[in-house]
């Protein structure tokens, strides 16, 4: 079920601060940014991004699926349970699962595709 993990994210309290620290301390890739509200960081396989956003919260662990409907109701089969339905989200279709202990997962497909940035890494579209 589980393709790959799309991205870690974490809430900051500031998008600069945590730039500076994430690509310029530690060099991470820019991939993509929204506005000063979040932006997506190249991880060392260049499929997997720590994704950067500008709120109170705690870390969230993305995992990529082919279809988030599907997948929803394995894991609902396979004893876990979905505590935020499926929704939709610009690249796709995204929800929140519990497994059997409580850890919570979000899964998501890129049924819509990738995000469109312009030549600044700007998310467009």
């Amino acid at each position: 079920m589980f393709r790959r993990v799309d991205c870690l994210l974490l809430r900051i309290p500031d998008l600069e601060a945590g730039l500076r620290f994430y690509r310029d301390r530690l060099g991470l890739s820019p991939a993509w940014r929204r506005g000063d509200e979040s932006a997506g960081l190249k991880m060392g396989n260049g499929e997997t991004e720590l994704v950067l956003v500008q709120e109170q919260g705690t870390p969230e662990t993305d995992l990529l699926v082919d279809s988030v409907d599907a997948s929803c109701r394995e894991f609902v089969e396979a004893g876990g349970r979905v505590v935020l339905e499926p929704f939709d989200i610009p690249v796709g279709r995204c929800a929140k699962v519990k497994d059997p202990w409580g850890n919570e997962l979000v899964i998501l497909d890129l049924s819509k595709g990738r995000l469109q940035v312009d030549s600044t890494g700007q998310v467009v579209g």
